[in-house]
């Protein structure tokens, strides 16, 4: 199998503001996000990152994505390195968050052309490509639609065809389904499948079980920044992953249950 994605040892730690430590009743001034986090994935195939919120899923995909350095550690995305070649990784990335905010006052048809500029995306093969991820996603009779007045569904589904708009190797999607509609998630579902059978790597972020049983070839199992048990999901779950999950957590945790 060809390895496209190679993490190193990542580790990520962030200081803790005064109104965090109140919430969170605790003294401390830092908290370890990812700790020494290594693992690999390969072309054609969706790996999963599964933990429990505060996990440290989010920071991994941060990192992978260059959107934040690594304090210790490197990650190579189709050869290039998260430290010394962001530049190089972000060429060949698509990164999906929850997070991405769009201008409410532009429309997807502009957004998809601006973001495709970005990329040095060229003119022809980008309206070809707009025409045939519109037409997929039923983008195409809100093209010309402001973002601010369009659905949670067709939100997503714009900033989904926005991160994939220059065709990247690498798809990075955190949290894939996080508030959607049954509907719009297995439009986002199908479409994860149709990419990795095109040859894409794509790396996800969740908690949902049954979306790792459905989409995913491979499972990191994550826990407070570490990664607690790799492997296929009959390797790790034996055949039912949340409890295989749950076991391994309250362990870790040092729980009796």
């Amino acid at each position: 199998m060809e390895e496209i994605v190679r993490a190193e040892g990542l580790k990520k730690t962030f200081t803790l503001s005064k109104k965090q430590q109140r919430i969170e009743r605790t003294g401390e001034t830092r908290r370890v996000a990812v700790n020494g986090l290594s693992f690999s994935a390969y072309r054609g195939e969706i790996y999963g990152l599964l933990g429990p919120n505060g996990a440290g899923k989010t920071t991994t995909l941060r990192m992978l994505s260059t959107l934040i350095k690594p304090d210790e550690g490197d990650a190579f995305l189709c050869g290039h390195s998260i430290v010394k070649e962001p530049e190089k990784v972000r060429d060949v990335i698509g990164f999906l968050t929850s997070e991405l905010k769009l201008e409410g006052f532009f429309t997807p048809d502009y957004l998809f052309d601006f973001f495709g500029a970005m990329h040095g995306v060229e003119k022809q093969v980008l309206a070809e490509r707009k025409k045939q991820l519109f037409t997929r996603f039923g983008i195409d009779k809100f093209a010309e639609v402001q973002v601010k007045n369009l659905s949670t569904g067709m939100l997503q589904k714009v900033s989904l065809v926005i991160s994939i708009v220059h065709d990247p190797a690498v798809v990075i999607f955190d949290e894939p389904t996080n508030g959607l509609d049954v509907l719009t998630a297995k439009v986002v579902t199908d479409f994860l499948s149709e990419l990795k059978a095109m040859g894409k790597s794509i790396l996800l972020s969740t908690h949902i079980f049954s979306l790792v049983e459905k989409l995913c070839d491979r499972v990191g199992v994550i826990i407070d920044g570490k990664l607690a048990a790799e492997g296929t999901l009959e390797e790790v779950g034996k055949g039912d992953l949340e409890t295989a999950f749950f076991d391994l957590y309250h362990a870790i945790k040092g729980e009796i249950v």
